[in-house]
């Protein structure tokens, strides 16, 4: 196998694709398919999770034109936001972790990334570098419509969409709390951050307990305030806390929550630092039940979570029965912190909730701890799992016992919003926000924390009637893979306000209130419908002054009248009804393709903006989701490491390793594993496949033989399924079959002596054409003009599918292994082999057909043929149905004949004799011989 320089492959067919523009999509006569991926934010260089969702982006676009599809496939660069002004002032004071992500992991030349100290360079810089990267791999993407997202023309795009939204009632100013930048004094989203992406605000209901004798709240923070009933305790940290006047009251917190506070709308102010040592032995109040509880120590408290101050509920939390039970027996605490000892043996777990379906005795904590074997607060693991368990199973099948009042009966699912509002309204209960993952980090490097803002700009997702139209509408389109359906549902329903300005960062002013800029996440909802206007806006004949309210509303929702769109736009009345013609041949989107990371943001916002601004005819039909990628087992991080660029892929692999690899590395909705010794092994498969081509593809096709129509008939099921998998975007059962499985065909027809391999060849290379483009470009264009890229994609034909030929080879294949295996034990000169005799054939299909032993006995021996067999037959029967219970695939074959001919095969590929010959093979051996599976004696 001589090496194959397919790097220089790749660029020839890039150059020509793109000279030609057969990716250049234009409105036609024919069925059109509008694929989109989310544009990559540039604060980095491409990396290999985009080079997964766009190679599946690719490969589907490539296989739906190549069925007949009209499609298009664009793209454009995400720069809005903070992140790459953050970035910018970052490598201006020469941080130097930022040096090292940026030099190790994005392969940023260290005199290159110096220089980008500006946003506006370092947005030039990596748009340049992505384009580099986006077209060393091949994408069939139509670039006339690339853009990025501080066009001015986008701008105007933008502002025409949240016009639209106020005035629907869907942008409203309120106060909400947020994810928050103390630096950049901003809120953040997803792509804000450093660390802590899927971090969600959850509020915690804070309950206050007294300390009577000095007018001290003890503020605990809980996710269940209904067992606010079976407390028994309160736990501190021994550690320093604070006193803070917090709304006229005076709260005992730790050092973290009040600095949280000061974010908040309350009135918070500093007394003084206080050692929490000083208050554990004391009793406090509880407001809801009046019962008097101690103050306990405990080291599992986190004083960073909310307000450091724990209410310990033993009956249902595992991690305060484990403590209490451990602190009864540990006496030296006892006596560090003066407790008497009587005090915490009289500590009882008080059981609140009843889960249906279970007998309700016993204690639900202590039941789990004991189940799972917990002995030690240090278990963390396992009680972090135990705790889980017993909250998912109270949350949705817990009804509150008559100890907790008027609100017994209730379900606990439906009970915490209530409990929440009654405490609050009685002064006895408040909210702490909080984050429900940590650390939460801004680009900047800055630590985010939960600020209540006031007078924010939010889009309105709790709106009901739009919620509910999403909901709607989620249920008419398809999500890939189906099962995520209930995910989007959930995160749909649970989707709260959502603050869409900010004070500082790159992007959109907001048109009525030019103080503040549309957030990044915000302005990236439906720029799907951009790439119709981003092809006129290139090529010169719309600029930023042409794009008013009343083009758009015609362009993009029908809305007024062409002559009227033309006269406010200052452009022909021709070019209007051309951008009208485009937007209605190519919307909807009929295919939306995105890593699982975007779920909880982006494509909720992509639904609901779609959902408001156009009319139900262009919402989006088809969502699709891929998992991840990681790197040798580890998890790839854009700033922590590792991380590899799609640049580098490409330079050390070719695009087409890369692609195939990464389409076959996991089916669509798993994660994947890029690891270097699989891609080079896939690598030398590509390269064995093109050496066929040189030594096969350009022979004249000649008359088939039975084995050429055994390896046509292959690629007939390979078609089939390639076809299927693709379907439903399987790109890993794809390639497999089109690939691997037919290469494995390949080989075994060439070892039975095929040489008439250009009969399948031109078909091959189509079936492979979405997923290796450039390779197979280069072959088909031996023998042919035409772009493989714009070829019809194989179809299936049955009649093609010989079954015989299959039959024959399965055969072959089958009694050669046999054979190995009797080899194994036996230093052999000569085989001989004997087929089953003729009758046995006969049985065992009217066996099969049966389908049970008994009804089968009873067809073979009304049969005359086999009159005075009873013995032999019974004997036989019950074999076939031990050994044969899926038919008998060679019933139509003649064993020995077929024996007879491939002789010399087996001789060759054995090193001994193989005889047909039944005379030479004992008897006993002979009568075990089964359809399919011939006697075999070997001799010395």
């Amino acid at each position: 196998m001589h090496d194959v320089n397919f790097r220089e492959i790749e660029k020839k067919w890039q150059k020509k694709w793109e000279e030609s523009g057969i990716f250049n999509a234009e409105p036609d006569s024919r069925p059109k398919f509008f694929l989109t991926i989310p544009y990559p934010y540039l604060n980095g260089n491409l990396h290999a999770g985009h080079t997964r969702t766009f190679t599946i982006g690719d490969a589907v676009a490539r296989y739906k034109r190549m069925l007949g599809y009209n499609v298009l496939y664009p793209l454009g660069f995400h720069v809005t936001g903070t992140p790459i002004i953050g970035l910018a002032e970052l490598i201006a004071k020469k941080d130097e972790r930022t040096i090292k992500v940026y030099t190790e992991y994005h392969d940023v030349p260290l005199d290159v990334l110096l220089t980008l100290k500006t946003p506006e360079k370092i947005v030039e810089y990596f748009s340049q570098e992505a384009l580099k990267a986006l077209k060393s791999i091949g994408y069939s993407i139509d670039w006339r419509r690339c853009f990025t997202t501080t066009d001015e023309e986008y701008q105007r795009f933008i502002e025409w969409q949240y016009w639209k939204l106020k005035d629907k009632g869907l942008v409203v100013k309120g106060t909400h709390p947020v994810r928050y930048c103390p630096h950049d004094a901003n809120p953040v989203e997803d792509h804000d951050l450093l660390m802590g992406e899927n971090a969600t605000i959850v509020d915690f209901t804070v309950i206050k307990f007294y300390l009577d004798e000095e007018g001290i709240v003890f503020p605990c923070a809980t996710l269940r305030p209904e067992t606010v009933f079976g407390v028994t305790n309160i736990w501190l940290k021994p550690t320093t806390y604070v006193l803070a006047r917090v709304n006229g009251e005076t709260w005992f917190v730790s050092k973290e929550a009040y600095e949280k506070l000061t974010y908040t709308e309350k009135q918070v102010e500093l007394i003084k630092e206080v050692d929490a040592k000083q208050y554990i032995g004391k009793l406090v109040k509880n407001p809801v039940t009046g019962t008097k509880v101690p103050i306990l120590p405990a080291e599992f408290v986190d004083t960073d979570n909310a307000t450091g101050v724990v209410m310990s509920v033993p009956a249902h939390a595992p991690y305060d029965y484990i403590a209490i039970e451990e602190l009864k027996k540990n006496e030296e605490v006892l006596k560090e912190f003066g407790i008497d000892k009587s005090v915490v043996e009289a500590i009882q777990p008080i059981v609140l909730i009843k889960v249906e379906g279970e007998d309700g005795e016993g204690i639900p904590a202590k039941q789990i701890v004991e189940e799972m074997g917990i002995k030690s607060q240090k278990e963390t693991e396992k009680l972090d799992k135990a705790t889980k368990i017993l909250y998912k199973k109270e949350f949705h099948k817990g009804v509150l016992l008559e100890i907790t009042g008027s609100y017994a009966g209730m379900k606990v699912s439906e009970v915490k919003d209530r409990i929440q509002n009654d405490f609050i309204s009685r002064g006895i209960g408040d909210i702490f926000y909080e984050f429900s993952e940590k650390p939460v980090v801004c680009r900047c490097g800055t630590k985010c924390v939960v600020k209540v803002v006031k007078d924010q700009w939010f889009l309105n997702y709790s709106n009901p009637e739009w919620k509910g139209r999403v909901l709607n509408w989620l249920e008419k389109m398809a999500i890939i893979p189906d099962y995520y359906k209930e995910e989007f549902r959930n995160k749909i329903e649970w989707l709260k306000d959502k603050a869409c300005a900010r004070r500082k960062g790159l992007g959109t002013r907001i048109p009525w209130d030019k103080e503040w800029l549309i957030e990044s996440l915000s302005d990236s909802t439906i720029y799907m419908a951009y790439y119709i206007l981003a092809k006129f806006i290139n090529a010169g004949k719309l600029k930023a002054e042409n794009i008013t309210p009343e083009l758009l509303d015609y362009v993009f929702l029908g809305e007024g009248n062409a002559e009227e769109a033309a006269k406010s736009a200052g452009i022909p009345k021709e070019l209007v009804e051309e951008m009208r013609k485009d937007f209605t041949y190519w919307y909807p989107v009929d295919l939306r393709s995105s890593g699982k990371d975007l779920v909880a943001n982006h494509l909720l916002f992509f639904l609901f903006h779609h959902v408001a601004i156009f009319s139900e005819e262009y919402w989006p039909r088809a969502i699709a989701v891929n998992g991840y990628v990681s790197l040798e087992g580890k998890k790839m991080s854009k700033s922590k490491g590792p991380l590899l660029t799609m640049k580098r892929a490409v330079e050390e692999n070719g695009a087409d390793v890369t692609r195939m690899y990464i389409l076959y590395a996991a089916e669509y909705d798993s994660d994947a594993d890029w690891r270097k010794k699989d891609v080079e092994s896939l690598a030398s498969h590509l390269k064995r496949f093109y050496n066929l081509a040189e030594e096969y593809y350009r022979k004249d096709v000649k008359e088939p033989s039975r084995l050429d129509r055994w390896l046509v008939s292959r690629l007939q099921r390979a078609i089939k399924e390639t076809r299927e998998a693709m379907d439903r975007l399987q790109t890993r059962r794809a390639v497999n079959t089109a690939f691997f499985e037919m290469l494995a065909d390949v080989r075994w027809y060439l070892r039975r002596g095929g040489d008439n391999l250009a009969i399948i060849f031109d078909d091959w290379l189509k079936l492979l054409a979405p997923f290796a483009p450039h390779i197979c470009e280069e072959i088909w264009h031996w023998k042919h003009d035409s772009f493989i890229s714009l070829e019809s994609y194989p179809e299936y034909d049955e009649s093609k599918v010989d079954r015989e030929a299959e039959a024959v080879e399965e055969y072959v294949k089958s009694v050669l292994e046999d054979i190995k295996e009797v080899l194994k034990f036996v230093e052999a000169k000569k085989v001989y082999l004997a087929p089953a005799e003729e009758w046995k054939k006969e049985v065992a299909e009217m066996a099969v057909k049966a389908g049970n032993m008994k009804d089968a006995m009873k067809t073979i021996m009304a049969d005359e043929r086999f009159k005075g067999m009873a013995k032999e037959v019974s004997s036989f029967v019950k074999r076939v149905f031990r050994e044969m219970k899926e038919g008998v695939a060679v019933a139509e074959l003649n064993e020995e004949e077929v024996l007879k001919e491939n002789a010399e095969f087996f001789r060759r590929e054995l090193g001994v004799e193989v005889v047909v010959d039944a005379e030479e093979v004992p008897e006993e051996k002979r009568k075990a011989a089964m359809p399919g599976k011939p006697a075999i004696y070997a001799v010395q």
